[in-house]
């Protein structure tokens, strides 16, 4: 799913106040340029590709502290 797809489901391909848009285009900009970076550098199996994603996702969501969420982790918040 491209951003041009989230901006049409989330309703802000016609918005003309710009800042929304602009975070979700810049969100899927950081992304792709993270994702792009990750295949160009990986030299590692499929499997130890898995093992590590799934190792940062339960670090991203569960121990690391989020100033945005009063330094809780973004599971803990939710």
């Amino acid at each position: 799913m491209g951003y041009l797809t989230a901006l049409t489901r989330t309703d802000f391909s016609r918005d003309l106040n710009y800042s929304d848009r602009n975070i979700v285009e810049k969100l899927f900009q950081t992304v792709s340029m993270r994702v792009n970076r990750f295949n160009e550098t990986w030299n590692g199996s499929q499997a130890s590709a898995e093992r590590w994603l799934t190792g940062f996702f339960h670090y991203y969501n569960h121990l690391r502290s989020d100033q945005a969420l009063d330094s809780q982790p973004p599971a803990e918040a939710l």
